[in-house]
């Protein structure tokens, strides 16, 4: 389960971007995260991930309270986690490969063994030919750079997938490959699923149920989900 309870967070602590806010994904289970833009889903996104201390609240992952943030956190918590953003190019080193963006997780890890193998069944699977892998960030499209992306959150095998809104600047056409390489991974794993974004019709086709914004700072409200 990965739980969020009364979670305040944001970059000032005098100036949370929200406060009390209250999410839980059970495992195997795809939850949409519905709202507007600069409402602060990203930052809690990213308090998931593990990637952002919150100034206040829980996060439980698999029954283990989380104490530590970025690399402080056990590695077995944090590779369980895959995380896809927004914007690939500002996530993704402009120096290397395809092929080496994926496999990064694999090398810090010390999986080196396992790059071939993995990169033969993932590259398939999201739609990446081995004449793209061979190039560098600024000779793909954005589109192509994603699923390259999307590949190196996989690498790992996580447990869990925070996609923040992965698709949103894409077309229909590859949010649609996408979100098909995600289930099938999740079809093939169990892997649990929180997918952030502000197009409702397209979370509440492929999530298993819709979080409004509003509804998750509702439920951390006092007395209610009391820890």
């Amino acid at each position: 389960m990965l739980e969020l309870q009364g979670v305040t967070a944001g970059y000032e602590r005098r100036a949370p971007a929200f406060r009390d806010a209250t999410l839980t994904v059970a495992p195997g289970e795809a939850v949409g995260l519905l709202g507007p833009s600069g409402c602060g889903k990203s930052t809690l996104a990213r308090v998931a991930a593990l990637l952002h201390r919150p100034d206040a609240g829980r996060v439980r992952l698999d029954g283990t309270e989380i104490r530590a943030w970025r690399h402080r956190a056990p590695r077995a918590l944090r590779t369980s986690i895959g995380v896809v953003f927004q914007q690939p190019r500002l996530s993704a080193d402009p120096r290397l490969r395809l092929a080496d963006l994926i496999a990064e997780p694999l090398r810090a890890t010390g999986r080196r063994a396992l790059i071939p193998e993995r990169l033969a069944a993932l590259t398939p699977s999201v739609g990446l030919t081995g004449d793209l892998l061979e190039r560098r960030p600024h000779e793909v499209s954005d589109g192509q750079l994603q699923r390259a992306c999307l590949a190196r959150a996989l690498v790992l095998r996580p447990r869990w997938l925070i996609c923040d809104e992965m698709t949103a600047m894409l077309d229909a056409s590859t949010t649609a490959a996408l979100v098909g390489a995600v289930e099938a991974y999740r079809a093939e794993t169990g892997a649990g699923l929180l997918a952030v974004g502000h197009d409702r019709v397209l979370l509440e086709r492929w999530c298993d149920r819709t979080v409004e914004w509003a509804d998750c700072l509702a439920a951390g409200a006092p007395g209610e989900n009391a820890a």
